[in-house]
């Protein structure tokens, strides 16, 4: 059976009935999280520890250690591992509910508008979160801790408090993994008809110098992280280009079909407007 969507839901539901349906719609969510953040914080440490990774593979072998200055830090620290991931675990059902609620006001051209950017919305947050964590953040904790050495006969060595460093890990993930949805804001721009092609095109020296602007205030202040975000926004943000040239041309050939679709004759339309044979007109 073919897969089909339909177009507006045949319902004129008052507006109480949608304020309910939302509401349903949020505690579903809510209900969600909070699986999700009582999952993750029974297995807090874990996690924390798969967190800590980066910085431990920067130290060397047998060095390095998270300190705590106040007695209730780590259980705190604990406490926001338990959101962070519990909101990226339960973010599937946030967006599900989302969608359900929106989807019914939306044309069928509309919602197969906005179902490739739903999907493509958690593929690229992923792949800027695995970004940062894989290659920025070893390579950003590893020139930090080069600072280490003497000054003034006096040791200089790192002791990064365990708060400061799960906000700053947080800090990396939610940077790259924010600006990896670019191109998904730009042809959301784009189909909504706000931004051409040839206006960012026109406009590419700026993006860049703007990339560049905002990877240095959202990154730490080191030149690896800050070249490690914007190289790949660059490319994302001509990939984006490219994808509305092929949409554009798609639009463009579909507008040049309609017109031979319409001038075209249905076969009904033919027998109806062809003239009657000869022995016809004899009948007649």
């Amino acid at each position: 059976m073919a897969f089909s969507i339909k177009d507006l839901d045949e319902s004129q539901a008052p507006l109480l009935e949608h304020l309910i349906e939302l509401r349903g719609r949020l505690v579903r969510a809510l209900i969600a999280f909070c699986i999700a953040f009582a999952i993750c914080f029974y297995f807090a440490d874990p996690i924390l520890g798969f967190l800590i990774q980066p910085l431990k593979n920067a130290f060397p072998d047998g060095e390095g250690q998270l300190i705590f200055t106040k007695l209730y830090e780590v259980f705190f620290v604990e406490l926001k591992v338990a959101v962070f991931a519990g909101f990226c675990l339960s973010f599937p059902v946030i967006a599900n509910q989302l969608w359900a609620f929106v989807a019914p006001g939306l044309y069928a051209r509309e919602k197969k508008a906005f179902l490739p950017f739903l999907i493509a919305t958690p593929v690229l947050f992923t792949m800027g979160a695995a970004l940062a964590y894989y290659v920025v953040m070893p390579t950003a904790f590893t020139w930090f801790l080069g600072f280490e050495g003497e000054a003034g006969g006096l040791k200089i060595e790192a002791l990064p408090s365990a708060n400061e460093y799960l906000s700053l890990v947080m800090q990396f993930i939610l940077a790259f993994g924010a600006s990896f949805l670019l191109p998904v804001l730009l042809m959301l721009l784009h189909t909504a008809g706000i931004l051409e092609r040839a206006q960012l095109a026109k406009a590419r020296r700026y993006v860049i110098v703007a990339v560049f602007a905002l990877s240095a205030i959202i990154t730490p202040p080191d030149p690896g992280s800050q070249l490690l975000l914007a190289v790949p926004l660059i490319i994302l943000f001509e990939g984006s280009l490219l994808l509305m040239r092929i949409v554009e041309k798609k639009r463009v050939a579909e507008d040049d079909a309609e017109p031979e679709e319409s001038a075209t004759p249905t076969p009904a339309a033919s027998a109806e407007q062809a003239p009657p044979e000869f022995g016809d007109r004899d009948l007649q």
